[in-house]
């Protein structure tokens, strides 16, 4: 099965890629690997606010990681023009917005993992990193970037 067969099983139509909101690019290739920079969660095209451990529950942070890895999706889709292209996702990068005290950034960002292992099967299997930080630009609750591999 392709990956925009997937894709369509899951209902999912892939964002066209968001213009970046400082001085960076949205991705950069060299070689066969593609860096994605980091994307922020929006719910309904707005920044998706909250601190998880105080007005954020782990639920609703993995939801925003699941909502961002659509959005990765897109950008990669925008760098490389075919998902099917992709061999593999190397790795996530996640940055939750947290209170000192909450220790479960590993299950939210299992919001984008699934969802990217439920896309790429085997493919998605990916290293990964998920932080606790104190804040994130504009509020938001969590933030991850990706590198993936391209034949």
């Amino acid at each position: 099965m392709s990956v925009y067969d997937k894709l369509a099983e899951l209902g999912i139509t892939l964002p066209p890629v968001a213009i970046p909101a400082a001085a960076y690019v949205p991705f950069v290739q060299t070689g066969k690997l593609v860096f994605l920079s980091g994307h922020v969660a929006k719910k309904d095209g707005k920044p998706w606010v909250g601190q998880l451990g105080k007005n954020t529950t782990t639920a609703e942070g993995q939801a925003a990681a699941r909502a961002i890895a659509i959005d990765l999706l897109g950008t990669l889709h925008a760098a490389v023009g075919d998902l099917n292209r992709v061999t593999r996702i190397v790795k996530l990068m996640s940055l939750v917005n947290s209170t000192g005290d909450f220790t479960e950034q590993h299950l939210v960002t299992n919001g984008c993992s699934e969802l990217i292992g439920q896309v790429f099967g085997a493919k998605g299997a990916h290293a990964r990193s998920a932080f606790g930080v104190a804040q994130i630009p504009m509020g938001c609750c969590v933030e991850i970037e990706m590198i993936a591999e391209v034949e």
